[in-house]
């Protein structure tokens, strides 16, 4: 697999690392889709130190850009509109640096999507530059995790995917056998 990726790939590593970085960025932007495929590309393209590295300058140049725009949208959006969400207020009104342990430890959690957590913060009066430092240092492991994850699928031989798809099927049977249960008794 790994050198089928490799073959459509250009043979400069400036151009896939720049091509990723930005790719981050896009991402980044629109919220909603994840990163892991670039971390993926990272990994298969470079040394996993090197993957690491590229993925963290993407995954954070992609929240201080998407960061600053979501700022000027909410700004004109809450300039022509009043709040009335009592969340929305007091997470505007929230001090910096409780802002800064909220970003990290949000950031931490792989499953919190990471537009969600740039678009909290730019609700919130947390300035730019204390932004870039909570939200690179809350990203870097969630990223050593993705990438120790895909790695490890990237390592997996021919019956060790034969046992991750078992093993897949039987979580996922067991989730929707709970289901049923759940259903039945209600």
């Amino acid at each position: 697999m790994r050198d089928l990726f490799i073959e459509y790939l250009p043979g400069n590593p400036l151009i896939i690392a720049t091509v990723t970085i930005i790719a981050n960025i896009i991402i980044a932007i629109f919220g909603v889709l994840p990163s892991a495929f670039l971390t993926t590309i990272n990994i298969i393209y470079f040394d996993l130190k090197l993957a690491i590295i590229i993925s963290i300058i993407g995954e954070s140049l992609g929240a201080i850009v998407s960061f600053i725009l979501y700022r000027k949208g909410l700004n004109r959006f809450t300039a022509n509109y009043k709040i009335r969400s009592h969340f929305l207020k007091k997470l505007q009104s929230t001090t910096e640096s409780k802002a800064v342990i909220l970003i990290i430890l949000l950031r931490i959690l792989p499953f919190i999507p990471s537009g969600a957590v740039t678009l909290t913060a730019a609700l919130s009066s947390i300035r730019i530059i204390p932004f870039t430092i909570a939200s690179t240092i809350g990203k870097i492991p969630s990223l050593l995790i993705e990438v120790y994850s895909i790695n490890k699928v990237f390592s997996i031989n021919s019956s060790g995917w034969k046992e991750t798809i078992i093993y897949c099927s039987l979580i996922l049977l067991l989730i929707y056998i709970l289901k049923e249960f759940r259903k039945k008794r209600k």
